[in-house]
């Protein structure tokens, strides 16, 4: 009988991918997980920035917008700064923020609702999808670019005690 699939396997696991001469490194990863990693956010963010921006100038060549959303995804991993498998979390960005461009409903990445934006944006005129690639990057760069932290306002100056009100 073989062993249940959720058990591990004997096998070694895939050794990591050494560069070849001439190759870039991978960008590094979060340190620890990613949401907790606020210098790792922010690299998301400025790649979500970087995929919009890119999305608008490949479609000047004629692509679609789900050409131009998948292809700046797989063609220029190393542009985005993240490593390769975090590229889907920020296709997924762009695409929301492109969908909430047009006034439509994004939801979750994992739900249809962008998906389906995407498709009836995709029935529009190319100069219309350029126009929310956009819009989109200029309201992303306004609203989720990380802010700094603030510090906590200082106390009061305490009242002098030969003072009466």
């Amino acid at each position: 009988m073989p062993p249940p699939r959720w058990l591990p396997s004997r096998r070694r696991p895939p050794q990591p991918h050494t560069p070849a001469a001439g190759e870039p490194e991978p960008p590094p990863g979060p340190n620890g997980f990613w949401l907790t990693d606020p210098a790792f956010r922010a690299r998301l963010h400025s790649a979500t920035h970087t995929v919009l921006d890119l999305v608008d100038n490949v479609m000047y060549d004629g692509m679609t917008l789900t050409e131009a959303l998948s292809g700046v995804r797989e063609e220029v991993p190393f542009m985005l700064g993240v490593p390769a498998e975090y590229g889907l979390l920020v296709e997924a960005e762009a695409a929301a923020q492109i969908v909430q461009a047009a006034g439509l409903t994004a939801g979750s990445p994992f739900g249809a609702s962008i998906g389906e934006g995407l498709a009836r944006i995709e029935q529009w005129p190319v100069e219309e999808q350029q126009r929310l690639v956009r819009a989109a990057a200029r309201r992303y760069a306004i609203n989720a670019s990380p802010r700094p932290r603030t510090t906590p306002a200082a106390p009061p100056p305490s009242l002098s005690s030969g003072r009466s009100r």
